[in-house]
């Protein structure tokens, strides 16, 4: 979720080696038609791995898609089916991401506000670094309130707080949470509670709760109803995840017409901003339901739907890989992601996602 003249390119390199109520009347298969079936688990270290490389690999898959409609990407690109940028690379949502994982390696689940807002300050708001680059409106607005010595919860209060900006960095709490979808929600809902409200809070809570489920090894089903379980059922958010799986479940005969229903069931349209959580969260879902948690057609669903592309590419990302783990990762995507490099939080520069989902995930547990 990153404005489009505020992005930039990081080189494509390795960087590593080798329900709620109504929650039950949505339901997908356990493996995508034409798919083997998994025969062998993967680990717990794998699943965090997968959520955190498949959150970066959606996010720099969909960020040349960002803010545009399905029409213009075809007009472009045709249908997107791997990267179509040279040198492609993660936004906000990676970097951001990287930042929660880091507190939450640090604090685990005694994380209050109080370490958010602190680590804001120390990370990003009180380095003099010139004016803040590439990140959403809910981002900026918090900033803002921070530098004018706002606290929080009243830094949240901003004109964006329902965006989607809590939700693109929510997977590292699932990572940290596994097979835990309400301490999950818990747990986001401190961290978000710096620059988030209502909307917004629930949109990270649906995230959240919904890797918990898929590194806990829930099928598509179980991952869908966990993440309606932590939210209010009459919320806007539960309601346009609902639209979104009922939409694509529903038979439309070819790719494009299920793209369309889902995005149709979503969408809100003629609204000027795409970074709204509850129709970045329904976008996600339903990719995730299309594809019954099959890593590429997730995320490469979310990217031919356009809107906030990178945001709901890197959400659909995180769930398809903490279901099946990195392997289910096609290697080419992977090997493109390397350390981030700062163009949005500078303070962040030359860190792994690998090496966060490793922090949350200890070798000894996993």
């Amino acid at each position: 979720m990153q404005d489009m003249a505020d992005r930039e390119k990081a080189p494509a390199t390795d960087g590593r080696p080798g329900g709620g109520p109504g929650a039950a009347a949505v339901t997908a298969p356990a493996t995508a038609p034409g798919t083997a079936a998994v025969t062998t688990a993967p680990t717990l270290r794998e699943r965090a791995r997968g959520a955190l490389l498949g959150l970066a690999v959606g996010d720099a898959l969909g960020a040349p898609a960002e803010n545009m409609r399905p029409s213009e990407i075809r007009r472009r690109w045709g249908r997107i089916e791997g990267f179509v940028a040279d040198d492609p690379a993660g936004t906000d949502d990676t970097e951001y991401a990287i930042l929660s994982g880091l507190l939450l390696a640090r604090h685990g689940s005694a994380l209050t506000v109080a370490q958010v807002e602190a680590a804001w300050h120390h990370w990003i708001a009180d380095l003099d670094e010139g004016p803040f680059r590439g990140a959403g409106f809910s981002e900026r607005g918090t900033l803002e309130n921070l530098r004018r010595g706002l606290a929080a919860p009243i830094s949240a209060q901003h004109r964006h707080a329902w965006s989607d900006g809590l939700a693109m960095r929510a997977a590292p709490f699932g990572v940290h949470a596994a097979g835990r979808p309400q301490e999950a929600a818990r747990l986001v809902a401190i961290d978000g509670t710096v620059s988030h409200e209502g909307e917004g809070i629930y949109g990270g809570q649906a995230v959240a709760a919904g890797v918990a489920a898929a590194m806990a090894g829930a099928g598509p089903a179980g991952v869908i109803g966990a993440a309606l379980s932590v939210v209010p059922m009459d919320s806007w958010t539960a309601r346009s995840l609902r639209r979104g799986v009922v939409a694509a479940q529903r038979p439309h005969g070819s790719v494009l017409a299920t793209e369309r229903a889902v995005r149709s069931a979503v969408v809100i349209g003629g609204y000027p901003w795409t970074d709204l959580a509850p129709e970045a969260v329904g976008l996600a879902f339903g990719a995730f339901a299309v594809a019954r948690g099959d890593f590429r057609t997730s995320v490469l669903t979310a990217v031919n739907m356009g809107r906030d592309a990178d945001t709901t590419a890197a959400v659909a990302g995180a769930l398809a890989g903490a279901f099946a783990g990195r392997a289910a990762i096609p290697p080419e995507w992977a090997a493109a992601i390397g350390p981030v490099r700062g163009s949005c939080l500078p303070a962040m520069r030359g860190r792994h996602v690998l090496d966060v989902a490793d922090l949350l995930v200890p070798q000894a547990s996993s």
